[in-house]
């Protein structure tokens, strides 16, 4: 088969990630050339018409799609796969629309509390807007919020600074800029679950959990930019991934495999997806992002998952191609 991976042009000045996606092409160039296919690479800008020229005289039977941004914004993750479904070409995980929904945070938690999803309380304020919008249940009183912006992902832009301690729903609203939302801070444990597609539908791999190591009393344990990016900080050093235990986590492991699987079909997904939750004091899971284009380099949470599952990377590469 002839493959032609995608992904959006990377500045040689790039912070790591934004870098990160060459890592993927390469690993799934090689994963997918020792599988028999013939495989190009086609780095894409906001200047579509380029990009269908070339596929033009390419000819992919199949296109791999890893682009994560335009122009070095999250919010135009969707024009690239649009393009190609109205061109009727063949790609690789969720649709345009699947994308769109899912990066802008405050569509995607809509969608979550429309099909009655347990996500945390989130406030909007919009330039239209006269007074904040408030989702979910909020009684008023005081509590720990968490700044996230709309449409950006890979942590880009989240650092202690994004906690607010101890304050109202109003207050939050009165601090909120645009692009950002507030989000109910769920103080408990993170677990993240990739799920694989297949001939038989999706498939939910082992979770894992993140697991905060030695953090001081006051500092958030939440999985910043630097726990991701930052190489030489604490944070890197110190969050740390382990999947979670059957015996001690049984239950609380097939609940959230069931509200992983919920998400799947309430956004409509397709190949490959990842579910960020957070669960609190009480054992409740509270989801916090669905994520239609995880990263699939060798040393992400997605491969981690395929090894513990048993499953060759090489081999999860062929899945999502097939079922494109």
């Amino acid at each position: 088969m002839k493959i032609t991976l995608i992904h959006q042009f990377v500045p040689a000045d790039a912070a790591a990630d934004e870098r990160d996606v060459l890592d993927q092409v390469a690993a799934i160039r090689t994963a997918l050339t020792e599988r028999g296919h013939i495989v190009s690479v086609l780095s894409c800008t906001t200047d579509l018409g380029n990009m269908q020229r070339k596929l033009d005289v390419l000819k992919p039977d199949c296109i791999f799609n890893l682009v994560e941004t335009l122009d070095g914004s999250g919010r135009l993750i969707h024009l690239a796969p649009a393009l190609l479904e109205t061109k009727g070409l063949p790609f690789t995980g969720s649709s345009a629309d699947a994308l769109y929904l899912t990066t802008h945070k405050g569509l995607a938690k809509e969608r979550m509390f429309a099909a009655s999803l347990s996500t945390p309380p989130w406030i909007v304020r919009t330039a239209n807007d006269s007074a904040p919008i408030i989702y979910g249940s909020d009684d008023g009183a005081s509590a720990d919020w968490i700044v996230k912006s709309i449409w950006e992902h890979a942590s880009v832009g989240l650092s202690d600074s994004s906690i607010l301690r101890s304050v109202s729903s109003e207050t939050v609203a009165e601090r909120l800029s645009a692009g950002f939302f507030a989000e109910r801070f769920i103080d408990g444990r993170e677990f993240n679950l990739a799920l694989l597609d297949g001939s038989n539908g999706p498939e939910v791999l082992p979770p894992a959990e993140i697991v905060f190591v030695d953090f001081p009393n006051d500092k958030p344990k939440i999985v910043g930019y630097q726990a991701k990016w930052d190489e030489t900080s604490f944070e890197y050093a110190h969050t740390v991934r382990r999947f979670a235990d059957p015996d001690a986590d049984g239950h609380l492991i097939e609940k959230l495999k069931r509200l992983a699987l919920r998400c799947w079909e309430a956004f409509d997904l397709a190949g490959y997806a990842r579910v960020d939750f957070r669960v609190d004091a009480r054992g409740k899971p509270w989801i916090l992002e669905v994520n239609t284009n995880p990263c699939l380099s060798p040393d992400s949470g997605f491969a981690a998952a395929l090894q513990k599952a048993g499953i060759p990377y090489a081999d999860a590469m062929e899945r999502i191609v097939q079922v494109a």
